[in-house]
């Protein structure tokens, strides 16, 4: 069959890839007419596979004749495509669910581990309009990964904090009072992390106190705010006597403090650098003239959203935010079908926009009857 086909550059080729992750590659070959030349064929992710898996085209293809069609497998698919851009070929990345569908109507006609390679292969033949040409890095994108890694530690603090907040409550109320509501400042934290047991309060007194919290809060509290801590560990030995074990707790504090304190710090340096990447891809600050869209919000869209292009519609950029996700509400009583959840979209998770679902109804079978 190459034999037969190797003359034929004029054609349009669609090398079709399964991205593995740990085991080898498998690509395969078809022309415009959906004809494959080869298929089947293993590679790594190496410059020397990757040369001789391009040798194997066809003498004479143009490089921009070869559409290079894969799934978003993971990070694997970033240096494949990478390169392959870089030798002129136009990438394509392919829904799974795309393939998918493919897949389980050939399964019924086909048994053979090159199945998803071919399938891909065939993809531009079958479903043209569907296909959206890959421009960016993904994953390899400085900024994309630098706006997901702050909002998963910005997820991880608040998960400290809200333990935190738990074990003041054990405590008494006046700890909540004295160091505020907001226990994400450095102050609140400081504080914990060193002296969280009330009779270690008491023994360190007012003066030396007020002078701990003016040196970390940079004058803001003093030794105001030192009476008022004071007082609320008093009130936690009266509330408690010695039932609880205050150095264990304390040790459990000063922990959760200290872990909030370090993601801190790890989000501030973060920040610098999303603020510099941010500049250096909109340099114009465009995305920032929009009302309500600071560093941080526009940084998140930016990262986030890739390449605009890639979208057909604006419809298409909110489906995919999340901020108005459609929902088909189940035909018949009994079906559990949920709407979707707009925490899993890739913006609507940073905003705080409260889904509603509405009440399920309940199936017959479940209905009181004897009432």
């Amino acid at each position: 069959m190459f034999a037969e086909r190797k003359g034929a550059t004029s054609l349009e080729m669609r090398l079709g890839i399964d991205v593995a992750c740990r085991a080898a590659h498998q690509a395969s070959l078809a022309d415009a007419t959906g004809r494959y030349l080869w298929s089947g064929r293993r590679f790594r992710t190496t410059v020397e596979d990757l040369e001789r898996l391009w040798a194997m085209l066809p003498e004479g293809t143009e490089p921009s004749s070869v559409t290079v069609v894969m799934e978003p497998t993971r990070n694997a698919w970033v240096p494949l495509a990478a390169w392959s851009r870089r030798r002129g070929a136009v990438v394509v990345l392919v829904p799974p669910e795309q393939s998918a569908d493919l897949r389980t109507y050939y399964a019924k006609h086909t048994k053979s581990d090159r199945l998803d390679s071919r399938i891909l292969a065939r993809v531009p033949l079958l479903h043209p309009e569907g296909l959206h040409t890959a421009t960016g890095l993904g994953p390899g994108d400085a900024l994309r990964r630098a706006v997901k890694l702050r909002s998963n530690l910005v997820k991880r603090r608040t998960s400290i904090l809200a333990r935190l907040d738990d074990l003041l409550e054990l405590l008494g109320p006046g700890w909540h009072a004295a160091l505020g509501a907001d226990l994400a400042n450095k102050t609140p934290l400081r504080f914990l992390a060193h002296y969280a047991d009330p009779h270690q309060v008491i023994r360190l007194g007012r003066a030396r106190l007020g002078r701990f919290l003016a040196r970390h809060s940079r004058g803001s509290w003093g030794e105001d705010k030192a009476d008022q801590v004071i007082t609320a560990a008093r009130e936690t030995l009266r509330l408690w006597s010695e039932e609880l074990d205050y150095p264990e707790l304390a040790d459990d504090i000063a922990i959760e403090a200290r872990l909030a304190l370090q993601l801190t710090e790890e989000i501030k340096e973060l920040e610098d650098r999303i603020a510099a990447l941010l500049t250096k891809a909109d340099p114009d600050a465009i995305l920032r003239s929009v009302p309500g869209v600071g560093p941080v919000l526009a940084a998140q869209i930016l990262g986030r959203l890739g390449d605009p292009h890639r979208f057909t519609s604006l419809a298409a950029i909110r489906s995919f935010s999340g901020l108005s996700p459609n929902w088909t509400p189940p035909a018949r009583a009994h079906d559990t079908a949920a709407p979707p959840n707009p925490a899993t979209h890739a913006c609507a998770k940073h905003c705080s926009w409260p889904p509603t679902r509405p009440a399920a109804a309940t199936p017959r079978s479940r209905r009181n009857t004897t009432a």
